[in-house]
């Protein structure tokens, strides 16, 4: 049982070679570092962040430290969704679907569509033909929406 014990400890380093773990690391720390940071903006002992380093968890906010954690936190990659429109059908028709099926959407054609991140619009606009690449297009913001 110790032999695997080891070799499961051995398996360990690999794992955090991953990218994905990576990322996840470097996501906790930012998020422990902003704790970090508001505790020490609410002030008292009670308020100190349980993970940490000790000192660094501790420590005040600089200038340099916001600049680092802004980037760890600007670093991050989201997934940004274009939604030309949606439908709802029951099951029978989803399975029926095949190649040259035309899906009727909820939208016209002059409609806005929906810019959403994780699940969650965040602005609207309309669909342009890229003006260096004609055979691309994008869209152009025509609304934000606020918090």
């Amino acid at each position: 049982m110790t032999n695997q014990h080891v070799t499961q400890d051995d398996e360990q380093p690999d794992a955090d070679l991953d990218p994905l773990s990576q990322s996840e690391r470097e996501l906790d720390m930012a998020i422990n570092e902003l704790k970090g940071e508001t505790a020490s903006q609410l002030g008292g002992p009670g308020k100190e962040p349980t993970s940490g380093s000790g000192d660094e968890a501790r420590a005040p906010a600089t200038p340099m430290r916001r600049e680092t954690d802004n980037s760890v936190i600007m670093s991050i990659p989201v997934s940004v969704d274009v939604v030309l429109g949606t439908t709802e059908m029951p099951v029978h028709q989803l399975m029926a679907l095949k190649k040259g099926t035309t899906v009727t959407l909820d939208r016209r054609i002059s409609e806005p569509v929906d810019v959403v991140v994780s699940g969650r619009r965040i602005a609207r606009g309309e669909i342009v033909v890229l003006e260096d690449d004609p055979t691309r297009f994008g869209i152009k913001l025509t609304e934000v929406v606020e918090n």
